[in-house]
């Protein structure tokens, strides 16, 4: 397994080993001995599937508040996506700094994202599969959002904006400047 932190370091990019042959391959995709030995460590409580049919489909940013605040672990298992992560640590150096990462089945490589961000993704290919688990179950409550197209981020998405399929609930989230203080850093 292969750990490499991105511009914040705090959102690493993970490469599990794939042990291949003839017939595909197998990789270890969790582990929890061995990533406690790499200091990657999260109670991961559930686990969720997004299914995306089309290319260009926009999800997020999405994140919840203390104290239902979620740590994700995101990997595709069919298709890509761009994958976005915010921070969103009023106190942090990087508040409101984004970074991103280039996720497929081809790769195999996940993301991991602390508690403190948001995030969001856009599918790079059609019939596009993503899991990924959560520290926190699902509070309906503390179910937040950010504008995923709030200039103020500056993300380089890979699709039109006016072509980007959004729900109506994303396309309603608040700019980064109108956020609460959720989260001091």
């Amino acid at each position: 397994m292969k750990i490499e932190p991105l511009a914040i370091p705090e959102v690493k990019v993970i490469t599990p080993a794939r042990h291949q042959d003839a017939r595909g391959f197998l990789s270890e995709i969790w582990q929890q001995d061995a990533w406690a030995d790499a200091d990657v460590i999260s109670d991961f409580v559930q686990d969720n599937h997004s299914f995306s049919m089309e290319k260009g489909i926009v999800r997020g940013l999405h994140f919840q508040t203390p104290p239902m605040a979620q740590t994700k672990l995101v990997l595709v298992i069919t298709g890509a996506i761009f994958d976005v992560a915010v921070d969103l640590r009023k106190n942090a150096a990087t508040f409101g700094q984004h970074v991103t990462a280039t996720l497929s089945a081809q790769n195999g490589q996940q993301v991991l994202i602390p508690k403190g961000f948001a995030h969001g993704f856009c599918t790079l290919e059609p019939n596009t599969h993503v899991i990924y688990k959560l520290s926190a179950p699902y509070a309906p409550d503390h179910d937040k959002g950010l504008l995923w197209n709030d200039p103020a981020l500056g993300i380089d998405w890979p699709v039109d904006p006016s072509k980007a399929e959004v729900s109506v609930k994303d396309q309603a989230q608040p700019l980064l400047a109108q956020l609460p203080n959720y989260f001091e850093g």
